[in-house]
This record gives structure tokens, sequence and C-alpha cells, in this order.
């Protein structure tokens, strides 16, 4: 899944637990370190692209670098 691809290549220095979580109808939600910071079940959508990392983004804020920088 992009999603998951997009936040490790960013953010695995500060990741210690990513889950996708499936469920009926195609429903998942994407829970990083604990907190779920995707609904497709409270969105009624799939994410666009780059969606999630920009969600995770403004999560840590800008002071926390990138992986590799």
């Amino acid at each position: 899944m992009s999603a998951a691809n997009d936040l490790l290549s960013n953010y695995q220095n500060v990741i210690t637990n990513l889950s996708l979580i499936g469920g009926a109808k195609g429903i998942f939600d994407v829970e990083v370190n604990g907190k779920i910071i995707y609904s497709k079940h409270e969105t009624e959508r799939h994410a666009e692209p780059g969606e999630i990392l920009a969600i995770f983004k403004d999560l840590v804020g800008p002071e926390t670098p990138m992986f590799g920088t």
C-alpha cells in the first residue's frame, strides 16, 4: 500500500509501529504509534495520494526530521 510506503520511507526514524487495519466492505484505518490518523469508515472515501503522509506530517510537526535528512 502506498500510504504505508510513504510513511515508512519518510518517517521510519520516528515510527515504532504502523498498522493497516482492514474491515468489511474495503474499510481500513491507518494507525501509527497507537493513534488512528486516517479512517476510510469516517471519511467514507479512499485517501488521495499523499494525503495520509500530509496528515502524519501535521501530527508530528515541522520540527520532526524526515528520514535521511
